[in-house]
């Protein structure tokens, strides 16, 4: 292992996100990719069905449509969260990672993700509701759970109480990696969807028609693009800020020298040579 492990400041973690994304950005966006294609042709899907019209039958079918498509980009969100999370964990210490690898590492957590994400989600939409400032702070709190759940492969409710624990003391720092990364990834959408939008208005114009399926699948996989190049990014900081936190508050560095240094001492048995 040749990564050192010490506390990083915002801008040294920052500094990393960006240096893994960059000589593993095939890795990353290959993540996110995977699963978000089936969101894509689901989506491909609804706009070649969709019923025009303002019939009460189409207005439910077409809102039946949004609701799974809604659901579904959820869903494939969790799981590249997820999957993010477990190739960090490898990369960030030099260990091999591939896409297949990453996916089978968390298969039988993927469930347990998804219900605590669902959790969070409503926890802190019930916050923001209520007040907004209640909501805010929960997911600051409660943004490193994921990684308390994959990575130790703690319950639900643990990895809640566990992301508290980390996070407690550090929420400025979480604060401002949440904005950069919300800003980031609202910019780079509005600049995929631009020319596409400009593009789709130009041509009803000239074309005196409404929007054609064509411009709107165009712009789907605009969404698409955005979505796989700027969502590893947030998921990576976050598995970072995680490492840091357990290197400031339980001293994960020494911690993991110790066991380094066991590994090299004691002798190796025939299974462990043979595993």
């Amino acid at each position: 292992m040749t990564t050192a492990l010490r506390p990083l400041s915002t801008g040294e973690l920052l500094d990393r996100t960006f240096s893994l994304y960059r000589s593993h950005f095939g890795l990353f966006v290959g993540i996110f990719a995977l699963p978000h294609l089936a969101v894509l042709a689901y989506q491909c899907v609804q706009v070649a069905f969709q019923s025009p019209g303002t019939q009460l039958s189409n207005i439910l079918l077409n809102l039946v449509w949004t609701m799974g498509a809604l659901g579904l980009t959820v869903i494939c969100s969790y799981v590249s969260q997820a999957v993010t999370v477990a190739a960090v964990s490898q990369v960030h210490f030099d260990c091999p990672a591939s896409i297949g690898d990453s996916f089978s590492r968390v298969r039988t957590q993927i469930p347990g993700v998804i219900g605590l994400s669902i959790l969070i989600s409503l926890g802190v939409g019930c916050g923001l509701i209520a007040l907004i400032l209640p909501g805010v702070l929960l997911a600051l709190m409660w943004s490193l759970s994921v990684q308390a759940k994959v990575l130790e492969n703690k319950g639900v409710i643990d990895a809640m109480s566990r992301s508290s624990d980390l996070t407690k003391g550090d929420w400025g720092r979480i604060f401002v990696i949440w904005l950069l990364f919300l800003v980031l990834g609202i910019g780079v959408s509005l600049l995929l969807r631009w020319p596409v939008e400009m593009a789709a208005g130009v041509s009803s114009i000239f074309a005196l028609q409404r929007r054609t399926g064509g411009w709107r699948i165009a712009l789907l996989v605009s969404t698409f693009i955005s979505e796989c190049l700027v969502g590893p990014l947030g998921t990576i900081a976050f598995s970072l800020v995680y490492y840091d936190e357990r290197v400031r508050k339980e001293a994960f560095d020494l911690q993991l020298m110790m066991m380094t240094l066991d590994a090299t001492v004691l002798p190796v048995s025939p299974v462990q040579a043979g595993a």
